[in-house]
């Protein structure tokens, strides 16, 4: 068993303006989960970590009470850069009509905690936030489910679609070969090499060499 020197200790972190909302909100979750919550109104690094503790990831809870989809994406990016590195993100009082749980798991948010969610959601949703879990409703994961796996079909049909020389172009650009190099290797002209490389991108779907060798990574 672990001294207590070595114990992992998280911290979470409540921002928003609500001041005294929030911190009933901390001493509840302190009471329920044992873990070190703070308030503040705006970002910052976690402070009063014990010395001689493992440091786990902190869980930054935004408070979006009031606010719009607009505004929960302006917010999000002013704290970025403010962000550390072993922090993770959760929102909280999120409108239910606002529907915006898909793009905050492509945002890399790790859960959303709607207005009017029971009170018993909180520590249950923290806890499992922290043990490396999505918190959102099953509606939206399975949503999502159910796109990944389109998105999976879309790009096996379109790799169906590309010609034996466009694979084998694909193949070599993503290598980071140049058109002189793949018309060299391919014993072809590098006007013929830039005309597969311009229909592969429509195939495809993708602007450039870069966006096409992380499709070639992915689906080759």
């Amino acid at each position: 068993m672990p001294s207590q020197q070595t114990i992992p200790e998280y911290v979470v972190q409540i921002v928003g303006p609500h001041k005294l909302q929030n911190e009933l909100m901390a001493g509840f979750l302190e009471k329920e989960t044992g873990i070190k919550c703070e308030c503040v109104s705006e970002r910052k690094r976690v402070s009063g970590r014990s010395q001689g503790r493992l440091q786990k990831p902190n869980l930054i809870l935004v408070d979006c009470q009031g606010t719009d989809e607009k505004s929960i994406w302006i917010k999000l990016e002013a704290m970025a850069n403010c962000e550390e590195p072993d922090c993770i993100l959760a929102l909280f009082n999120v409108s239910r009509g606002l529907g915006i749980e898909k793009k905050a798991i492509e945002r890399g948010i790790r859960g959303v905690f709607r207005e009017n969610d029971a009170k018993d959601l909180f520590p249950k949703g923290v806890l499992a936030i922290l043990q490396g879990e999505l918190w959102f409703s099953r509606e939206t994961l399975a949503e999502c489910v159910i796109e990944a796996k389109n998105s999976n079909r879309r790009d096996q049909t379109v790799l169906v679609q590309l010609t034996p020389r466009e694979k084998e172009i694909l193949i070599s650009l993503a290598a980071g070969a140049s058109n002189e190099e793949i018309a060299e290797e391919l014993g072809i002209s590098p006007h013929t090499v830039k005309t597969h490389i311009y229909n592969l991108y429509q195939k495809i779907s993708v602007p450039n060499r870069l966006q096409a060798a992380l499709w070639a990574a992915n689906n080759l």
